[in-house]
């Protein structure tokens, strides 16, 4: 895997919407997180045409990539937010090009098509940072997502990720609120990380994603490599907003294993599951009841297929804050013993 440089302050940043110009619909969050990218990170954002346009063709979310990949003074490229359709963006991509100018990409949710994408090229990249929600978080930026963005942009070897005991599952204040930049996000306790398996130590490749778009990759055949190239990794899977059921949580797990590819991962880093969301408003005892079904969902599949593997829960990567940025076929030493997760950056 290339691992691509990374940026010093002063240098210039891409900022894209390969998924939903959502930028141009709320702006407040967005511009709130360009600020922050210059004023608390020192980087210069550099916004391209369809980052604030909705419904944007996918040939023209390509193009803006294209752009951003080829400029030599651009130093990484930072998606906005994510979406539901960047699947239809991987199709006019060009390969050749993004692997002769390959730089580093931070973004999660439906942005995994395009890690995948690059992952699936030999170029290694963020899972985590959007500039809505990470860095654009209301308030200010949660010290714990900061402190990993700092890491991950602008420093290269070992990061041992933090544990957290409070958390939000609860989503932003309304980003067409005029209060929305002072509004801290609602936090609630938790525990820390549950481990299964917890009897030694794996260090490897990471690759997986948003279990959602995950399956639509394998559906549509793209950006998927055959199940031995993940032989001794590291799997990451957490869910989106959406809130798939636990029966859809184990299916897709279920067919993996069927193709082949949960066996090749002697570890799995699960996501803290989010249990609320704008339009399903659960109460505490129907979010720990959605909860505590995904996580036997997922082990009920991993009994299955690969009984072995040791699995790691609630681990802060995925849709709820704070978020933890983990390197896209990077390194990640995952230390069953001493109950500790190690990134390279």
């Amino acid at each position: 895997m290339i691992t691509p440089s990374k940026p010093k302050p002063g240098d210039r940043v891409a900022i894209v919407s390969p998924s939903a110009g959502l930028p141009g619909l709320f702006p407040r969050p967005y511009e709130l997180g360009l600020r922050r990218l210059r004023d608390d990170f020192g980087l210069v954002p550099v916004e391209y045409p369809t980052t604030r346009v909705m419904g944007a063709a996918p040939a023209d979310r390509a193009a803006d990539l294209h752009a951003a990949f080829a400029d030599p003074t651009i130093t990484a490229v930072i998606t906005s937010i994510g979406g539901d359709d960047q699947i239809t963006v991987l199709r006019h991509l060009d390969a050749e090009l993004m692997r002769a100018n390959p730089k580093l990409f931070f973004g999660y949710s439906d942005n995994t098509n395009v890690l995948a994408y690059l992952h699936s090229l030999g170029i290694a990249g963020c899972y985590g940072g959007a500039v809505m929600t990470a860095f654009g978080r209301s308030a200010a930026m949660h010290p714990v997502t900061a402190a990993s963005l700092r890491a991950a942009l602008f420093t290269s070897g070992p990061y041992e990720l933090p544990q957290v005991w409070a958390y939000s599952d609860v989503d932003q204040p309304e980003w067409v609120d005029p209060e929305f930049d002072t509004r801290e996000p609602p936090q609630l306790p938790c525990d820390g990380w549950s481990w299964h398996n917890a009897d030694r130590v794996v260090e490897g490749e990471s690759w997986g994603g948003c279990l959602e778009i995950v399956s639509w990759l394998l559906m549509a055949d793209r950006a998927v490599g055959p199940p031995e190239r993940y032989t001794g990794g590291v799997l990451l899977l957490e869910t989106s907003e959406e809130m798939p059921s636990s029966d859809e949580v184990y299916r897709v797990l279920r067919n993996m294993g069927e193709r082949g590819l949960l066996q090749q991962f002697p570890a799995a880093l699960i996501g803290r599951a989010k249990g609320w969301s704008i339009d399903r408003r659960t109460t505490p005892a129907e979010r720990a009841a959605y909860v505590a079904g995904q996580r036997q969902a997922v082990l009920h599949a991993f009994g299955e297929y690969a009984p072995d593997t040791m699995i790691v829960f609630d681990v802060d990567f995925g849709h709820t804050d704070p978020q933890v940025v983990i390197p896209y076929g990077g390194r990640v030493r995952v230390d069953g013993p001493a109950g500790t997760i190690t990134v390279t950056y």
